[in-house]
């Protein structure tokens, strides 16, 4: 079994780790920490985890037993998971981090999207994006695996492939993307709360969304990027439009692209039907489609994702597996909770 570590495990995402390592036959969690919870169980505070961690109590976190582990999942804010890695990356076999501290390739750019000056520029420069549908080998074996954000997943798995094929322009694509209040987290904000999400739907974060560089970055191309809160516990959903910059003659083209790009993965369906975030949820499944508009010019290629799943724990638990060279999908399902 493999010794996993959970550190930030009260919140959301934590709490999603707990649920799919309990259906990991080669996971064991052996501590879990949430300092704002520490003393009190994760049954209490999560009642869908009693029947399987009756006596799971957060801790606080402790360097030296987090080095005990062989997998540590970092679930923390991002400049705490910055602080914290390098006193975990080389003692444990993976360190899988869930924010942002270590996705953007270029230092100079957080000062500007996130507000403070990276200054861990060695394990940035030794960090692996985790998304395998697009990093797999370089995931093989890798000590720090860097989780890539919910919105990011879902536009990357939309647009990288037709940018690589060279089917859509790499300049002026926007980037229009739905979630549920699950990805504002746990604390009490009133941007979250029932009386302010309820019946609502906003965008935010407007032409300043610190996603954005993490989107460029992953698909090649200049992105006009506005997410949206709508009132789901989770699921998001991103359209993406695009110019074409080679000749295409149906949606047909367009669609190929995606099913050549995405052949044998486990993990990502391309289809017909317009894809639907109850489809996937509780899955750790991309459903795409696209659609190519002759009258306007314009390519439209849509994903849903669980934004808590493939869109963070999932997609976590998916990258640690390829980097210690368990089969990919175990611990994972393909099948979403419907109704």
């Amino acid at each position: 079994m493999v010794a996993v570590g959970i550190i930030g495990a009260s919140g959301y995402t934590g709490a999603e780790l707990l649920r799919l390592c309990a259906h990991h036959p080669d996971f064991e969690v052996v501590y879990a920490t949430g300092d704002s919870q520490a003393g009190g169980r994760a049954a209490d505070l999560y009642p869908s985890l009693a029947a399987r961690y009756p006596d799971l109590v957060f801790d606080r976190f402790d360097p030296e037993r987090a080095r005990q582990c062989e997998v540590l999942f970092l679930g923390l804010p991002h400049e705490a998971s910055m602080a914290m890695a390098p006193e975990v990356v080389g003692s444990v076999r993976c360190v899988v981090d869930l924010s942002a501290a270590f996705r953007l390739r270029d230092a100079a750019l957080y000062p500007t999207w996130y507000g403070f000056t990276h200054d861990q520029p060695a394990l940035l420069a030794t960090a692996v994006y985790g998304l395998p549908e697009r990093h797999r080998d370089r995931l093989r074996g890798a000590s720090l695996v860097a989780t890539p954000g919910c919105h990011v997943t879902a536009a990357t798995l939309a647009l990288a492939p037709l940018v690589d094929a060279g089917l859509i322009e790499p300049t002026g694509v926007i980037v229009d993307s739905i979630t549920g209040v699950s990805g504002a987290g746990r604390a009490l904000k009133h941007t979250s709360m029932f009386c302010t999400v309820d019946g609502d739907l906003n965008a935010y974060g407007l032409l300043d969304h610190r996603h954005t560089p993490e989107i460029e970055q992953e698909t090649g191309a200049q992105v006009l990027f506005t997410p949206h809160l709508a009132p789901l516990s989770r699921g998001l959903l991103s359209t993406c439009y695009a110019r074409p910059r080679a000749p295409i003659g149906s949606t047909a083209d367009v669609l190929d692209a995606l099913r050549q790009a995405y052949a044998g993965e486990p993990f990502v369906v391309v289809g017909e039907t317009s894809p639907s975030t109850k489809a996937v949820t509780g899955s750790n499944v991309a459903q795409l489609t696209a659609r190519y508009d002759a009258r306007t010019a314009t390519v439209v290629s849509i994903c849903a994702i669980d934004n808590l799943a493939k869109g963070a724990a999932g997609g976590a638990v998916q990258a640690a597996n390829v980097a210690l060279g368990l089969d990919e999908s175990t611990g994972l399902t393909t099948v979403g909770v419907y109704p």
